[in-house]
């Protein structure tokens, strides 16, 4: 029998402040964390003014998981 080979894809980690994601071709920067409410800024990786945006943790996590986002600094 042949060894089915899988592949897991690490569990994202949880939200935390200074995080800078990778999502569908632009970052997602966290800036503040709360009890239910994630401040941060999504834009593209060369724009100059990004508007800050709040909304809920599970939307967020929802959003990076759907958009399979990396982790790349924090």
């Amino acid at each position: 029998m042949e060894k089915i080979k899988t592949t897991r894809r690490i569990p994202l980690q949880p939200l935390a402040a200074g995080q800078l994601w990778h999502v569908a071709g632009m970052h997602l920067r966290v800036a503040r964390v709360g009890p239910l409410l994630v401040d941060y800024k999504l834009a593209k990786p060369d724009a100059v003014r990004i508007p800050s945006r709040i909304s809920g943790k599970a939307s967020i996590n929802k959003y990076l998981k759907k958009n399979k986002a990396v982790l790349i600094e924090g």
